[in-house]
């Protein structure tokens, strides 16, 4: 039967006055407890210091010895379901896996079941290490329920923790392919007179702006100047269809949906995109314009995904090629 396990370590030269902010700099990096994993754990009452119990704030000095105790990981209260996956990678750590669109990644009261984290549950059997003191999927980023395409799943608290990190950094490379309303173009006065949209060299449409909740409408995200969180988005062009486009999208940054929002602010809405794309149509002489109004989805695919293995260290990039819903409609708008 497994028992806790029990980190101990000192306080070096120089801490924060607070002992959470404290224990968060020393715990030993093979510990692999996060800064929001530790705060659960003091608030369980699961730290000591010197041999005593211990609050967030309270007072530390160097020298003094700290325990955590991490309980044994617990079994999810998410049921395991038998949904296929298309598995891209999977090694003792982590899992890549291309979603499909329509799959909602994580259970939330709207969707307690058929969810990314159901299927993998049930993919990972017994073979599932404690993440996050739980026998589960350790979820680092999530794409929305109409975006297909590629997601790292941690399997392990090691895992976890390191890409988390990446994540947290920027330094994960996601590349999205998607089709918009309209041809991105440097010189449309338009677009160069829009508040955070720039240009960089080779036509790549930079967009800044920070990005909070709607005033209004909660579920959705709206580009703000004040407040929210700094997001960027890069995009450039890689088929022109007149009244459309298929452009490619890099994030600097990884807030909710970013690439969605930003187009919409850079008046180049995703097809299909049921919250940010109105009512706009394509004219009914375009070659692709039935297959448009039919298209019940964003049109967009997280078609690459690139982060250094967070145990072994090695780099790795992944591709996912774009799915046959998205592949028709690009047909359709070829002619």
């Amino acid at each position: 039967m497994s028992s806790d396990t029990r980190v101990t370590f000192v306080i070096a030269a120089d801490p924060p006055s607070r002992l959470d902010k404290a224990i968060a700099r020393d715990v030993p990096a093979g510990a692999h407890l996060s800064r929001s994993r530790l705060s659960r754990l003091l608030e369980e009452g699961r730290v000591t210091r010197n041999g005593l119990p211990v609050a967030a704030r309270d007072k530390v000095a160097e020298g003094d010895e700290i325990v955590v105790t991490v309980p044994v990981a617990d079994d999810p209260d998410t049921r395991a379901e038998d949904i296929p996956l298309d598995v891209v990678h999977e090694d003792a750590d982590l899992i890549v896996i291309n979603k499909p669109a329509g799959m909602v990644v994580h259970p939330a009261p709207g969707s307690p079941g058929g969810t990314l984290v159901n299927a993998l549950l049930h993919h990972f059997g017994g073979a599932l290490s404690g993440v996050g003191g739980a026998r589960r999927p350790g979820i680092v980023h999530r794409i929305d329920k109409d975006t297909s395409g590629l997601l790292v799943v941690a399997k392990s608290d090691a895992a976890h923790h390191g890409l988390a990190a990446q994540f947290e950094a920027h330094s994960a490379q996601r590349r999205y392919v998607a089709v918009c309303y309209g041809v991105p173009d440097g010189g449309d006065p338009r677009l160069r007179g829009t508040r955070g949209v720039s240009w960089e060299s080779g036509d790549i449409l930079k967009i800044t702006t920070r990005l909070d909740r709607h005033r209004t409408d909660r579920q959705k995200q709206a580009v703000t100047w004040d407040g929210g969180r700094h997001a960027v988005t890069r995009a450039r062009t890689l088929q022109d269809f007149g009244a459309a486009a298929l452009i490619e999208c890099w994030l600097e940054t990884g807030r909710t949906h970013q690439i969605r929002v930003h187009m919409a602010h850079a008046g180049h809405a995703l097809i299909g995109d049921p919250t940010y794309g109105g009512h706009r149509r394509l004219p009914r002489d375009h070659p692709g314009a039935e297959a448009v109004a039919r298209f019940a989805r964003q049109a967009l695919h997280a078609e690459s995904l690139g982060f250094v293995h967070p145990v072994s260290g090695k780099e790795l990039s992944f591709s996912a090629p774009i799915p046959d819903d998205m592949q028709a409609l690009l047909d359709a708008l070829a002619g």
